[in-house]
């Protein structure tokens, strides 16, 4: 293998021409003739031992051209990127270059390298930061989650009413005919939760337990195409209704659901903890901010490829968060109308911004010189521990020390750019001035500044739950 020439082009791409030699070539035949002599028929010799010379004696000298083609170009490619030190990024598109003979070949491989990243402005910089503020409107609401976890369903002789659950069993029928997914026994449902298509949940309410009834449902014109539109009948029997009870709000519960003993000193500790989450939002909003800032500053012809990689891993995320929700993603995307195709093209903005921000992130490391050491990781190692609950054997089992220095090294390269930071107030929404009492509103109340988009981001489809939008 020889590299005839190694030139740039456009989208930080790297242009390769490889001759494969005689030498080179003819390993390259023998490998492929190895590999096929068995489907080739010869009379007179049983499938597999006829001789090479025989056989492309009956059928030319380049019988075996195409195949040790495909053999050699992997190991020569290979080998021309690690004599040109080159810093792939993707998968090469490849043109031969003349004829192929006894002698070998060329052939021209383009290829996406690592782009040059030059930094702008990444010390100094200045961002909006939110003023952490925590009402007793806050803490009830947050006293009203754990009344919701601590609430219990018991079971009601009455006509089921919103906010009650019902237990039901259901099968839709679609002119007549069950159709695919429109199938449930001893469901619970939450009337009023909206997790059904829209009326079913309101034609069970004034149900009770033993009754039976058909229910109407026309199918809104976005659902997925095979019911999108689509007139049906569900055919629903409810076996019980629960209503909540909810737990007085005395130092009874505080002994409950906490290790205080009154009420006041559960409030204290929830607007503590609301406080931290709130600060480190605002922490994390701050330097998200900031690091777009870095982001936008840098000049870097970025190749396709890799946004197309960024993009192929938010989709992987959201596959996983499907999974994790317990419904096939196949089914999933059945059920929502999605399409596959349309999700990575959602994905690509998102994807660029986010390899940007690897790119300024890697550019801060390499200006800054920064580093971590093996005290700094194994520390870091303990703190995962102590987080998670686990061994810390168990820990550097599923944790590379790379992948901890590398995140540490990282954390750095941030810090660099929130250290020098300046935070600023949010600006006010102005207010709309009218000449008329009647049209005077609120609009000049102080809103809460946009949150700035998180780094590790997705499309906006895959960061939301998915909602069961379909009968089961």
């Amino acid at each position: 293998m020889s590299v005839k020439s190694c030139e740039k082009v456009e989208k930080s791409q790297v242009a390769l021409t490889i001759e494969v030699g005689a030498a080179e070539f003819e390993a390259a035949i023998e490998k492929a003739y190895q590999k096929m002599r068995k489907k080739v028929n010869v009379p007179g010799f049983r499938p597999g031992k006829a001789p090479r010379k025989i056989i492309e004696g009956m059928y030319g000298a380049e019988v075996f051209f195409e195949e040790a083609i495909n053999i050699a170009f992997p190991e020569a490619y290979e080998a021309a990127v690690k004599e040109q030190e080159l810093q792939v990024v993707g998968y090469p598109t490849v043109e031969m270059v003349g004829d192929c003979t006894k002698e070998g070949f060329t052939f021209k491989a383009t290829t996406p390298v690592y782009p040059e990243v030059t930094l702008g402005e990444y010390k100094g910089l200045s961002a909006p930061k939110d003023e952490v503020k925590v009402t007793a409107a806050d803490v009830d609401e947050r006293l009203k989650q754990l009344s919701d976890r601590n609430t219990r369903l018991v079971s009601v002789e009455r006509e089921a009413k919103e906010g009650d659950t019902a237990v039901i069993d259901f099968e839709g029928f679609l002119n007549g005919e069950p159709f695919d997914g429109g199938k449930g026994e001893n469901h619970s449902l939450e009337l009023g939760s909206h997790s059904f298509v829209p009326g079913f949940e309101e034609q069970v309410i004034g149900m009770k337990a033993g009754d039976e009834k058909d229910i109407d449902i026309t199918f809104p014109e976005d659902y997925h195409a095979d019911l999108a539109g689509k007139a049906v009948v569900f055919k629903v029997k409810v076996h019980e209704v629960k209503e909540k009870e909810v737990p007085e709000m005395d130092d009874e519960f505080a002994k409950d659901v906490s290790e205080f003993d009154t009420l006041k000193e559960l409030k204290a500790d929830l607007k503590k903890k609301i406080t931290e989450e709130r600060q480190k939002d605002a922490d994390r909003a701050f330097e998200d901010a900031l690091m777009e800032q870095v982001a936008a500053n840098i000049t870097a012809d970025v190749p396709d490829a890799m946004i197309e990689t960024q993009a192929r891993q938010f989709l992987d995320n959201f596959k996983m968060q499907i999974a994790q929700s317990g419904i096939p993603y196949d089914q999933y995307m059945k059920m929502t109308g999605m399409d596959e195709a349309q999700l990575l093209a959602d994905a690509k903005e998102p994807a660029e911004r986010q390899v940007r921000m690897d790119l300024a992130v890697a550019a801060i490391i390499k200006a800054e010189n920064l580093d971590a050491t093996d005290e700094e990781v194994e520390a870091e190692f303990k703190r995962l521990a102590e987080q998670y609950g686990m061994e810390l054997d168990m820990v550097k089992k599923y944790l590379q020390a790379d992948q901890v220095k590398d995140q540490l090294i990282s954390q750095k390269a941030v810090a660099v750019v929130v250290d020098s930071a300046t935070a600023t107030k949010p600006e006010k929404k102005a207010a709309k001035k009218s000449t008329k009492k009647t049209e005077e509103t609120a609009e000049g109340e102080e809103k809460p500044a946009k949150k700035p988009a998180a780094k590790k981001k997705t499309t906006k489809k895959a960061e939301e739950a998915p909602a069961e939008k379909d009968a089961e």
